[in-house]
């Protein structure tokens, strides 16, 4: 048998290896160029998903707005509050009602403020003492707890190992 016949097909061939190469030359290598399918079909679920989410906000605003639009607001009564004369001893002008639709609604709102009475005030002033009072001893009563659950209690001995 010629090796070089195996390697580069040089000098004669071994007629059993020529019979195996007729046996085999079916399988043997054909190149082909190489043919990828052409999909042409988009995926299109994620543009629909960001078009219905647009559509939703927009419709969502839209919404919101007319609803904003569609309330206006009632007349308000601009109240200025008077102490009676027996709370105050200086005389005092008398209330005064104003009836304005035309003030924007912030300025109203910012008029509409609340004068306390010198009795309402000693009273609110009181109620914030006794708050104050109360987190002050709910403070304290969680600072006990937290030390008693910290530290280990006086009757342990400390670098206590186990024997046996």
């Amino acid at each position: 048998m010629n090796e070089d016949y195996l390697w580069d097909k040089s000098g004669e061939p071994d007629p059993q290896i020529e019979e195996l190469e007729q046996i085999l030359a079916p399988l043997r290598y054909q190149p082909k160029p190489l043919e990828l399918p052409v999909v042409r079909r988009r995926n299109y679920f994620s543009l629909a998903a960001i078009a219905a989410t647009l559509l939703v906000a927009l419709l969502a605003g839209g919404i919101w707005i007319k609803s904003r639009k569609q309330q206006t607001p009632p007349q308000q009564e601009i109240v200025k509050f008077v102490p009676s004369e027996a709370e105050e001893k200086e005389p005092s002008p008398p209330a005064v009602v104003v009836t304005n639709t035309d003030l924007p609604r912030k300025s109203i709102h910012k008029r509409n403020k609340r004068i306390f009475t010198k009795h309402e005030r000693e009273e609110a002033l009181a109620a914030k003492e006794q708050v104050l009072l109360a987190l002050r001893v709910a403070s304290e009563k969680l600072k006990l707890a937290q030390r008693r659950t910290q530290t280990p209690p006086p009757n342990q001995i400390k670098n206590q190992h186990k024997v046996g």
